[in-house]
C-alpha cells in the first residue's frame, strides 16, 4: 500500500499519526462505554451497535429492514432474525409492515429504546456538546471534514478487506 509504512520506519511525532491515536482513543472511550451500557442493560455489543444503526436509520429518514441491518453488522440472516427477536422482546424494537409493501417489514426503534439510551449516552452527549463550545464554527467545520473523511477511509479500508477474504 503508498503511504503506509512499517513500524520500524514510522515518525511518532509526526502529527497526522498523534491524530490516528487520538481518534483511536476516542474510539476506545467510546466502546467501553458501549459495552458498560450493554452489560448495565443485559445487552450483546452487537444488539447496541444495532439500536444505533436503527436508531441513525430512523434521524436520516432512511428506512431500516432486516436485510439492510444484517449487511450493516456484518451477520448472516440467521443471526440477524435472532438479534431482532431478542430486542423486540425486550421492547427496544419493533416490526411494522411496510404500508407500501406489505410484504416487507421495517425496523423501528421504541420509545423505550431512545429513552433507555439518553438515560445512559444523554449525560455523556452533553458533555461532549458542551466542550464544543470552546471551537468556532470553521474550526468545528474543519473537525467535520476530518471526520468524515476518516470515516470515509475506515468503511473503504473495511469493504476492502470483506472484498479480500470472500474469495478464500
Amino acid at each position: 500500500m503508498s503511504g503506509v509504512r512499517s513500524e520500524e520506519t514510522v515518525d511518532h511525532d509526526e502529527p497526522g499519526l498523534q491524530l490516528v491515536h487520538l481518534l483511536r482513543a476516542v474510539t476506545v472511550e467510546l466502546n467501553l462505554s458501549a459495552a458498560e451500557f450493554a452489560a448495565d442493560n443485559g445487552l450483546h455489543p452487537t444488539d447496541v451497535r444495532a439500536l444505533i444503526h436503527l436508531l441513525d436509520a430512523d434521524r436520516e429518514g432512511v428506512t431500516a429492514t432486516a436485510g439492510r441491518l444484517g449487511t450493516q453488522l456484518g451477520i448472516n440472516s440467521a443471526s440477524t432474525t435472532a438479534l431482532i427477536d431478542r430486542l423486540e422482546r425486550l421492547g427496544l424494537v419493533r416490526r411494522e409492515r411496510d404500508t407500501r409493501d406489505r410484504r416487507r417489514v421495517l425496523l423501528a426503534v421504541t420509545d423505550k429504546a431512545v429513552a433507555l439510551g439518553w438515560s445512559f449516552f444523554g449525560p455523556l452527549i452533553r458533555e461532549m456538546i458542551a466542550s464544543m463550545d470552546s471551537f468556532d464554527a470553521a474550526d468545528l467545520a474543519v473537525v467535520r471534514r476530518f471526520l468524515l473523511a476518516m470515516r470515509e477511509v475506515t468503511a473503504a479500508a473495511r469493504e476492502a478487506g470483506r472484498e479480500g477474504t470472500a474469495g478464500r
